[in-house]
């Protein structure tokens, strides 16, 4: 699956058609039935970033990684969780019962408890509609932005194959090392923006030219003002410092 976080609008559909999908569902011996509260196989984290009165809103789908090495499956011994040939990872409904401590056991917090049924549980890229001949899990269908995207990785015509080609992806908490088969573009990362005014006229400095310098590792990003005067630069590393230039003919360098 690939993610597309900068299409996410926060509508929340793919998470109202899991719980459709699931709730009081059945899909034995992929899934038990997902209980109504408590339990999210996709959810929506919404980050806020910025200052007034540059604030930006993004929404990022989370679920199962489906890692190609689950963590979950190395803290159990009897084959409670096992990878599909097709690489989707299977929490085993019928073996996995008080199985608990499974949820510590996933660095992405992507597996939920079913108190009455005692059973930890988690999203399953619906397998049981793949197996049925469906193309795509439910949250897919429903997205209406087309922000959530499945297919074959290993099938170059495929369209994830063709966005992993052609847009720089990442996942989530690369730091882990854990290869997963969800995949993200667009992920929100630190930002620097603001607005030019010119100061004899007191008008929008359209035109200008900005650069971005980052002093550590002698990188440095060039834009220009818009006809508003305001310039972005974004996909920064939090935490740095930077230095910005703005130059127009005629005018002294304003450094900050």
């Amino acid at each position: 699956m690939v993610v597309d976080v900068t299409r996410c609008n926060g509508c929340y559909n793919c998470v109202i058609a899991c719980k459709d999908e699931h709730w009081e569902n059945d899909w034995n011996p992929i899934a038990a039935a997902q209980p109504r509260h408590g339990a999210f196989w996709i959810s929506i984290e919404k980050k806020e970033r910025g200052q007034f009165p540059r604030v930006k809103v993004s929404y990022t789908p989370k679920l199962c990684m489906h890692c190609h090495a689950p963590p979950c499956a190395q803290s159990t011994s009897e084959g409670e969780v096992y990878t599909r040939p097709d690489g989707i990872v299977i929490i085993d409904p019928g073996k996995a019962v008080n199985r608990k401590e499974m949820l510590g056991a996933c660095p992405y917090e992507a597996i939920f408890w079913n108190e009455e049924k005692k059973l930890p549980q988690k999203c399953t890229f619906c397998a049981h509609l793949l197996d049925g001949g469906w193309k795509e899990p439910r949250c897919v269908q429903a997205c209406p932005t087309h922000a959530l995207v499945f297919g074959d990785s290993d099938d170059p015509h495929s369209e994830v194959s063709k966005i992993l080609a052609t847009k720089k992806s990442d996942v989530l908490h690369p730091e882990l090392n854990l290869k997963t088969s969800v995949f993200y573009v667009g992920l929100p990362k630190a930002f620097i923006a603001g607005t030019a005014i010119f100061g004899d006229t007191d008008e929008c400095a359209e035109a200008v030219r900005v650069t971005l310098e980052d002093p550590s590792a002698s990188k440095t990003l060039t834009t220009a003002t818009n006809n508003y005067g305001d310039f972005e630069f974004e996909n920064l590393m939090p935490r740095k410092k930077y230095l910005v230039k703005l130059e127009s003919d005629g005018y002294l360098t304003a450094s900050v």
